[in-house]
């Protein structure tokens, strides 16, 4: 029986599409890419605001949570699933945006260096971490007064040369509508979803920290892109905040970030965030440091800390609450979420939507970096 209760034959339903896709943030470019690769038929409606957390993200990959030095979540499935869905994007668009990158974690304090060396015994953990030599660290004017570690299976993302080649296909197909939607754009029929004059089965919210979900928790994080003469890193360090390389912006040209605030999250960049910033960066290195950008994003995060995946009426759905992390979640997701629609596979109950009114703790503090 077709959804509409006749036989098949009976039924006349003509789709333009499998799915349509509102958001092409992290998740809704993600989810975009795991359909078509299956196959199926997929337009975007998006239109790039102001506080949009994609085009402010560094993409850096890091699968240990640095405060505790402690596995991010499922981390050893995750990571590989993310690494194999980037690289196979890389080879549709033939361009290249996924970079292994080791990240260098530096040791203020004696406690810091002993609980990396428990981190280095723990069996979730170790397959992440090792303490090796890094003779481009002792050799730069870093700050390390105990030592460092190393996260060895990290990486980065260039997630505006990802979005930039997928948003090149999708306009050459005529599959992508950079157009503001109201409300009332969207009818939910009883067949069928249609926008305009698209039509498809299943529509998929992605709109990120714009939307109105429960269990959304939307947090902003505020950055920095420097340059520091003579540092001549071309590793990711980390003490408090991160420190990329970013070559192709030009020599000493680092990203730096990010800052976590609750409150008043659309201010947009503000001095305190810039200060606070400047001087995690003093902690890293006593050289100069020049200012070239001050940017700022609104990351989709939950109450949680998980995504948030599931349906949200006969013909929608809903993918968001990545958070901070959204580039390495973001594959296992958008796969997860396509075999629950097309197939009936069940939500995980650690990601399905209806499990966020169980969960509502409160966030934990104002400003958290990990």
């Amino acid at each position: 029986m077709c959804p509409c209760g006749h036989a098949p034959f009976l039924c006349r339903v003509q789709f333009t599409d499998d799915v349509l896709i509102l958001g092409r943030g992290i998740a809704g470019a993600v989810l975009t890419e795991t359909l078509r690769m299956r196959g199926l038929k997929v337009h975007v409606f998006d239109r790039k605001r102001a506080g949009n957390a994609s085009m402010a993200a560094a993409g850096v990959v890091n699968p240990v949570v640095l405060r505790r030095d402690v596995p991010s979540w499922r981390a050893a499935e995750l990571l590989p699933i993310a690494e194999a869905f980037y690289t196979a994007m890389e080879q549709r668009h033939a361009r290249s945006f996924w970079h292994p990158l080791e990240l260098v974690k530096l040791f203020p304090t004696p406690k810091e260096a002993e609980q990396w060396q428990r981190a280095m015994r723990d069996p979730g953990t170790a397959p992440f971490v090792a303490m090796k030599p890094q003779p481009e660290i002792e050799a730069a004017a870093v700050l390390a007064p105990h030592g460092h570690g190393t996260v060895t299976r990290s990486a980065w993302l260039d997630v505006p040369a990802m979005l930039d080649a997928q948003r090149e296909a999708l306009m050459k197909e005529g599959a992508l509508s950079e157009i503001d939607l109201a409300a009332n754009d969207v009818a939910i029929e009883a067949e069928q979803v249609r926008v305009g004059a698209r039509s498809a089965r299943w529509l998929v919210r992605c709109e990120g920290a714009f939307a109105a979900v429960e269990g959304l928790v939307p947090v902003k994080g505020e950055g920095l892109t420097v340059r520091i003469p003579g540092l001549r890193l071309t590793r990711m360090v980390h003490r408090g905040v991160f420190l990329l390389p970013t070559p192709a912006l030009g020599d000493d040209v680092y990203r730096v970030g990010a800052t976590f605030k609750w409150d008043q999250v659309w201010e947009g960049p503000t001095e305190e965030g810039r200060t606070w910033l400047l001087e995690r960066i003093m902690r890293i290195t006593v050289l100069p440091v020049e200012v070239l950008d001050h940017w700022s994003g609104v990351r989709p995060a939950s109450r949680d800390r998980r995504p948030i995946l599931g349906l949200t009426g006969p013909h929608e759905a809903v993918f968001n609450g990545l958070g901070s992390r959204g580039v390495l979640l973001a594959p296992w997701c958008a796969a997860h979420l396509a075999d629950h629609l097309l197939v009936g596979a069940a939500l995980d109950p650690e990601v399905d939507r209806e499990r966020v009114a169980l969960r509502v703790s409160a966030p934990d503090g104002d400003r958290v970096t990990d």
